[in-house]
């Protein structure tokens, strides 16, 4: 209940049979444009016989790249040089569009480092396959909310307030 006025809160999360795996060990996609530790979480409101959902999805970078463990804290990400990263990419987002409609990519990763390639080939790949039902957005959460400024989470909400009213 909040403000006296009750309603049912229910928030269920699916993950994908497709591509499970440990952080690090298994990353980006496969052929058929399966995203690594793909969930799906939807957030449902009920109030007063009318019903509202929210669906949110998140899962590997969608292209093939790699991680593989070492010694190291966080081991280095490796993009793969031999393979067409369109095909399975473009996979990827037809099947989203078809399950869910217009999609708005919220990327969290570090822009600059080890994650700055990750970042701009994600970029370059959403520009490239133009359509207009894809949106990227970029948000260096580790940059933006260091030393626990949740608060600079707004410049993030901001950037997506007319995609969220929509």
């Amino acid at each position: 209940a909040i403000n006296g006025k009750c309603f049912d809160w229910l928030l269920v999360s699916r993950r994908s049979c497709f591509r499970a795996g440990v952080r690090y060990y298994v990353r980006g996609i496969d052929s058929e444009g399966h995203a690594a530790n793909f969930v799906e979480t939807e957030q449902i409101v009920h109030y007063k016989g009318s019903k509202a959902s929210f669906v949110q999805t998140r899962g590997s970078i969608p292209f093939f790249w790699s991680q593989r463990p070492n010694l190291k804290y966080k081991p280095k990400p490796q993009i793969s040089k031999s393979v067409n990263h369109m095909d399975g990419f473009q996979r990827h987002f037809d099947s989203q569009i078809i399950s869910y409609g217009k999609q708005v990519i919220v990327n969290l990763v570090n822009q600059k480092g080890s994650e700055k390639p990750l970042e701009q080939t994600f970029a370059k790949m959403v520009n490239s396959m133009a359509n207009g039902m894809v949106r990227y957005v970029a948000f260096d959460f580790h940059k933006e909310c260091s030393r626990m400024r949740w608060d600079r989470l707004q410049i993030l909400m901001d950037q997506l307030a007319e995609q969220q009213d929509e």
